[in-house]
């Protein structure tokens, strides 16, 4: 209640305007300090239906709380990201339910392909507007990367899993089943629309001699630490890469039992993309960073590293100076290919560097059937981002069937 009354509910809040979902976080954050907790949460889920998932993996550093006015007044930001996480952690640890407005069922039916967080998000834009939707997920789980990929630490699968539950008490309907390529004709004959939340392909490998053995996918190792898989990663692990799956990768090598994780990165820590709170969280973990490395070579649990810099140009050179790490498993987190090859075989949509090209404002594709969001349309941002491509998305396709009316936020 103390931080929820050093809010200074701005009426033009930059803290709303810097969430992809737009929550309106005066509103929610004044409920909490008035004791309606319950009506707290469920403002935010009236604007982000991951509202608790959200709570715990978003960068609030650099989005709402990156944007507190209490900066331009030299003190400490509202802890937002705190105050959401109470407010929804105490509305599902009641057993309370997202609030369904009364819509007429209408005869129409969407499907979503994928069942992460920007079909979720879809989905349940969709079923307050009254139409009917499917979510196919191959995933024994749903939830995608809130499932899966984000570390444990951050959001467990049980947490994950009770916000899904919430979406299906909504009346969507979530079908474990893979959509393989043969099946697109299919849903176009079922279905009124479809929305392609299919997120990212695999990690890119790394392409260097002996770079398969002793090799493990970082999404791979965070799923199987995550779900409880029994996972051996050896003594010492050099992970590859250094963005927040990296962090993720090597923090969950750390907590399995590693007595030395190293993250090779072939730039400086100015370059990385992983944000600045990840970075100091590994280190608190005991994670080691070697900068100005290129892996080059990988023989008997032996990682070869060429050094490397910046020339006059700006371009990236590799050096003479090899450096040797030993490393009984190597977790290459480069980055995901896109799955444009495989959706390639619904003629009418167009790609632009393996993304899908929508329509920013609908998410409307070149196909007049189908819409998109997430990870496949922009290469893998946040979680709030995919949730606010599936909201926008949701109206782009009530509009195209007709409905007059879907959900506010």
């Amino acid at each position: 209640m103390v931080e929820a009354n050093r809010c200074l509910n701005c009426f033009d809040a930059p803290c709303t305007s810097a969430c992809p979902t737009h929550i309106d976080v005066p509103r929610f954050i004044k409920k909490i300090a008035s004791g309606n907790v319950a009506g707290s949460a469920r403002s935010i889920l009236e604007a982000n239906v991951l509202g608790g998932s959200c709570a715990r993996v978003c960068p609030v550093e650099v989005l709402c709380e990156g944007s507190c006015v209490m900066h331009h007044r030299a003190e400490k930001p509202i802890m937002i990201g705190r105050l959401q996480r109470y407010a929804m952690d105490n509305f599902y640890g009641r057993g309370l339910q997202i609030p369904v407005r009364q819509r007429p069922e209408l005869p129409l039916r969407v499907a979503c392909v994928g069942g992460g967080p920007a079909s979720l998000g879809c989905a349940a834009e969709l079923r307050q507007a009254g139409v009917q939707v499917t979510v196919f997920d191959k995933r024994d789980l749903a939830g995608g990367l809130n499932t899966y990929g984000v570390a444990e630490y951050k959001l467990r699968v049980s947490e994950s899993l009770r916000e899904i539950e919430a979406i299906q008490s909504m009346g969507v309907e979530i079908l474990q089943r893979e959509i393989g390529l043969e099946d697109f004709a299919t849903l176009e004959r079922e279905f009124d629309a479809i929305f392609l939340g299919v997120g990212l392909g695999e990690m890119h490998r790394l392409r260097i001699p002996g770079g398969e053995a002793g090799v493990m996918d970082a999404l791979d190792l965070i799923a199987g630490y995550k779900t409880g898989e029994v996972l051996s990663v050896g003594r010492t692990v050099a992970v590859i890469g250094c963005g927040n799956t990296a962090i993720d990768a090597a923090v969950a090598s750390k907590r399995l039992g590693a007595d030395e994780v190293h993250i090779v990165y072939r730039r400086g820590p100015e370059e990385m993309s992983a944000f600045g709170f990840e970075y100091e969280h590994a280190l608190q973990e005991g994670v080691k960073f070697l900068w100005w490395r290129q892996p080059i070579a990988l023989e008997a649990g032996t990682l070869l590293c060429a050094e490397t810099s910046i020339n006059e140009a700006g371009e990236l050179v590799v050096g003479e100076m090899r450096t040797q790490l030993t490393a009984e498993v190597v977790v290459p987190a480069i980055g995901q290919s896109p799955l444009a090859e495989w959706l390639s075989s619904v003629k009418g949509i167009q790609f632009a560097k393996g993304r899908v090209v929508v329509d920013r404002a609908t998410g409307a594709t070149s196909h007049a059937k189908y819409f998109a969001g997430g990870d496949c349309v922009n290469g893998g941002r946040e979680v709030v981002d995919a949730v606010a491509d599936g909201k926008r998305a949701a109206r782009g396709i009530a509009a195209a069937l007709g409905v007059m009316e879907v959900a506010h936020g």
